[in-house]
């Protein structure tokens, strides 16, 4: 086999012969061998040439491969940097326009602020005032001093200067966005401030300190005047209706009366009779000026145990002359009940005239008027039962129309027109003030029965 490096055979040259056969024989073997190992040699370096050539090749083929790739990356890595960098200028250029519109609303927002009617004052987190507009300064009387996020004003300073009390307006937790309503005396006059605070928790739990607070001031000084002026006008009114009620109702009475006292100096032989009809009108009399007092009066008696049994008996004599000139006849059938309940003797006394005075007047000649008292067991919502007192007031007069049946405790309502229609009115608020209620309907056979029901004082069911 020819080595391959060479293109023609190798030629030997034939061994010397020198006399003696056998030297040349062995020195041509010589040559052969070392001729062997050279070609041996020679074919060894040869495939570790072409072996390190391939390996070189593949190597430089690798690399070329590696760079190739490489490159590829950083073609792919400059249009991904090109796109981010896009993107980051797209991304700026829409936060400069937020930002300008940002910019612009909060401008916008705080002519808004500083336009406003009412005066809006910002605490921060630490006590300090960070926002304070125009009309917080005008009212609060604060001028040109500095407020704001630059400064140190406290709450507690703008309180001092002002005379205006913020800080309880900003301790008072009682409830959430409250109002209140503050009156500042200067030397010249009065002021009142309307004062509103809403608390923001925007990263702070509730129950801690609130990031920020907003107070809203509004000038309710002419709206207190007005409504002063329309007190005082209400009043005006009210005593001119109630001088205009007692000389109508007053009238009527005061002319029998006269007459009364007439026939007293007369007509001696019926003097008791006239008397008896003297002092009818005068309870009379006295009932309606009680009536209108008690309707247009702001006060509240005093309650304490009262036997009701007693107050009604006593009320029930009081109103017996009534009865006598009228011709009516009185039954009363409540003296063994001793029950205690919460009442105002006075005031009970007066619901009972009333009561008695409407059975009189819508009850015919010759008739009767029955007040009965008795104790029952009341059901409340709850399924609960409670002892309760009823008193009933019965007539036997033509009983009240089924149209007017839910507008007599109106007050100013009139069955007959005759009357102030303040009785039946003045009842229902005496008996909501002693917790009770007041019903009315017809009866059975005819008439009228009014119903108060009065809760048993409660020492009573607790020694029950």
């Amino acid at each position: 086999m020819l080595p391959s490096s060479h293109f023609a055979p190798i030629k030997v040259p034939p061994a010397p012969r020198h006399g003696n056969g056998q030297v040349v024989e062995t020195f041509h073997c010589l040559q052969i061998n070392d001729w062997s190992q050279e070609r041996a040699a020679s074919r060894d370096e040869a495939e570790m040439q072409t072996r390190n050539a391939t390996q070189l090749a593949n190597e430089f083929s690798e690399f070329i491969e590696a760079a190739s790739r490489l490159e590829k990356s950083y073609r792919e890595l400059q249009d991904e940097v090109s796109q981010l960098g896009l993107e980051l200028s797209e991304r700026n250029a829409a936060l400069n326009t937020s930002l300008a519109e940002n910019k612009r609303m909060r401008l916008a927002l705080q002519q808004i602020v500083d336009s406003m009617p009412c005066g809006v004052l910002v605490l921060g987190r630490n006590g300090e005032i960070s926002m304070v507009n125009p009309e917080s300064r005008r009212l609060l009387g604060l001028g040109r001093m500095r407020l704001g996020k630059d400064s140190k004003t406290t709450l507690r300073q703008v309180s001092a200067l002002s005379g205006v009390n913020l800080e309880a307006a900003y301790e008072d937790r009682s409830s959430t966005d409250a109002e209140q309503e503050i009156c500042v005396r200067y030397s010249s006059g009065s002021r009142w401030l309307s004062v509103r605070n809403r608390k923001l928790f925007n990263q702070s739990p509730r129950g801690s300190a609130p990031d920020q607070t907003i107070f809203i001031l509004r000038d309710i000084t002419a709206q207190k005047r007005a409504e002063q002026e329309r007190e005082a006008g209400r009043k005006a009114m009210a005593l001119a209706e109630i001088t205009t009620m007692l000389a109508h109702e007053i009238r009527n009475p005061l002319a029998s009366l006269e007459l009364f006292a007439e026939l007293i100096e007369e007509d001696g032989e019926r003097r008791t009779e006239w008397i008896s009809n003297l002092r009818a009108g005068i309870r009379s009399l006295s009932g309606t000026v009680n009536n209108v007092l008690s309707f247009h009066g702001s006060g509240f008696q005093a309650l304490s145990p009262v036997v009701l049994s007693t107050v009604i008996g006593d009320a029930f004599k009081f109103a017996r002359p009534l009865a006598e000139q009228a011709s009516i006849s009185l039954e009363w059938a409540g003296e063994e009940d001793k029950t205690l309940v919460m009442g105002n003797e006075s005031a009970l006394k007066q619901v009972v005239l009333n009561l008695v005075s409407n059975a009189i007047r819508y009850s015919p000649a010759g008739s009767k008027v029955t007040v009965s008292l008795r104790s029952e067991m009341n059901k409340k919502v709850d399924d609960q039962t409670c002892k309760q007192i009823v008193a009933e007031f019965a007539d036997a007069g033509c009983g009240i129309r089924d149209d007017q049946i839910g507008k007599i405790f109106e007050p100013g309502f009139s069955g007959s027109g005759d009357t102030s229609g303040l009785g039946l009115a003045v009842c229902e608020r005496i008996m909501k003030q002693h917790g009770g209620k007041i019903s009315a309907s017809n009866g059975i056979h005819g008439g009228a029965t009014f119903t108060l029901q009065f809760p048993v004082y409660q020492m009573e069911m607790t020694n029950a």
